[in-house]
């Protein structure tokens, strides 16, 4: 019975968990085709594809824009809208529900972008201010990737190190977003600010409304990415914003859908020919009662979970792998990829992501616990803190997206890509060599849990 409960209490993380890690992969191979295709002789159809232009022409009205902008400012938002899912799922009833549950992963997500900030702007600093708007590059954590690195270690991976790495990077996705918001933003427009209120608001009263059909939310989400869009905000904020809209609570609760459940199976089992081949067709209570059970099922769904549902499998196998594809083109320099030793922006996202993540996740996760915040999930000893804070490093999708906020000149884009690449591929192999080598070595001495 305990197993049984177990099993049921942590099949939707596993199973989220599995999707992120099989999203990883296909992220990989979109990321080697786009390396490829830039340094191909095909490098100008690559760069062509991406300023074809896309868009609404109407009368008077026109609302165009390259193709690259339609997947990092569109389709992005809606991989920003599931984060948001993600985030407010924890909030509610995961893993950053309660203040002890959240303070672990929350210190060291703080240190994890206070540290490589930090040490970015030391190296940029002294050698050109003009570098250090790239800042935020390194401060982010790519969760498809990490989790990916984990799968490839198997099940001697605690499930605690699993739980802790997930809820960093959520919490990590969430400092991006605010950093987006703040640092990252054009020059704000008030009217269209105002205008991104209002509809804000209309969302958020449909919520207390208990409104749990999508369409209302889907057509105020279109407008509310409009008006970000012309507030000067960046249009991720708005699939962040109304991922908070969406209501988290169900029609009914589990014990009437299991009270509810048992009366249609027994008045489907009661039915007469219910053990006859084909009856299904033929038989009105038979029908009635799958119906009456296929509607509770939807009930005690709640809209967050159905879309987190519907939109998980787009995101990790279409906009992620899209986006990689349109992002991850760098060229070359011709002496190699260490090139990017060459310059301080490449510099500071190394050591950003390479030192400046794993100190700063092992530092402000030991003040947690020692400070009587926090204490180590269960399984869980301080190397394999360490190691899962090497596999921070891995900053990919956010600091490729990032990357393209900081900086205006071309030049400075492609070094900082250069970097975050190099830096994510360098951290995710040592963070697998670290883990691996503690979890083979000495797996009961790493994982027992003992007093600290």
């Amino acid at each position: 019975m305990a197993g049984r409960f177990k099993q049921i209490l942590f099949k939707p993380f596993h199973k989220f968990f599995q999707l992120q890690t099989s999203g990883g992969i296909l992220l990989l191979l979109a990321t080697v085709v786009a390396l490829f295709w830039a340094n191909s002789p095909w490098r100008e159809a690559y760069e062509w594809l991406w300023h074809l232009p896309f868009g609404l022409r109407l009368n008077q009205f026109e609302f165009v824009r390259p193709l690259h902008f339609w997947i990092n400012d569109g389709l992005m938002a809606i991989f920003f809208f599931v984060v948001g899912l993600e985030i407010k799922r924890e909030l509610w009833v995961g893993e950053l529900s309660s203040p002890r549950k959240a303070a672990l992963p929350f210190m060291a997500a703080l240190g994890g972008m206070l540290f490589p900030a930090l040490l970015y702007v030391l190296i940029t600093g002294l050698q050109n201010p003009a570098y250090m708007s790239g800042w935020g590059i390194p401060t982010v954590t790519d969760i498809a990737f990490a989790l990916g690195v984990l799968a490839i270690l198997g099940d001697r991976v605690p499930v605690g190190l699993k739980v802790f790495l997930t809820a960093l990077a959520i919490i990590d996705d969430l400092g991006a977003i605010v950093l987006i918001a703040v640092f990252y933003s054009q020059g704000l427009h008030l009217e269209y600010l105002g205008s991104a209120l209002g509809v804000l608001l209309v969302l958020f009263a449909l919520n207390r409304l208990r409104v749990d059909t999508p369409l209302p939310y889907a057509f105020l989400g279109v407008l509310l990415w409009v008006t970000i869009l012309q507030s000067g905000l960046h249009t991720t904020i708005a699939g962040v914003l109304l991922a908070f809209t969406i209501p988290a609570s169900s029609r009914i609760n589990p014990h009437d859908f299991y009270q509810k459940g048992q009366s249609c199976l027994q008045r489907f089992n009661a039915a007469d020919g219910a053990q006859v081949s084909g009856m299904m067709l033929t038989n009105q209570e038979h029908q009635a009662s799958v119906q009456e059970l296929e509607l509770l099922c939807e009930e005690v769904q709640s809209p967050l979970q159905k879309l987190e549902h519907i939109l998980h499998p787009w995101v990790s196998y279409g906009i992620l792998p899209l986006f990689a594809l349109a992002n991850a083109g760098v060229s070359l320099p011709a002496d190699g990829p260490l090139a990017v030793l060459a310059h301080p922006i490449g510099i500071g996202i190394l050591a950003g992501l390479m030192l400046g993540k794993p100190l700063g996740i092992l530092a402000l996760s030991w003040l947690a616990v020692r400070l009587g915040l926090a204490e180590l999930p269960q399984g869980v000893r301080w190397p394999l803190i360490a190691g899962a804070g090497i596999l921070g490093g891995i900053g990919f999708t956010m600091s490729l997206f990032i990357s393209v906020l900081a900086f205006q000149s071309a030049s400075y884009i492609t070094d900082a890509k250069m970097g975050v690449l190099l830096a994510s591929l360098l951290s995710a192999l040592l963070g697998m060599a670290v883990l691996w080598t503690l979890l083979r070595v000495q797996p009961n001495h790493l994982t027992d849990q003992q007093p600290h």
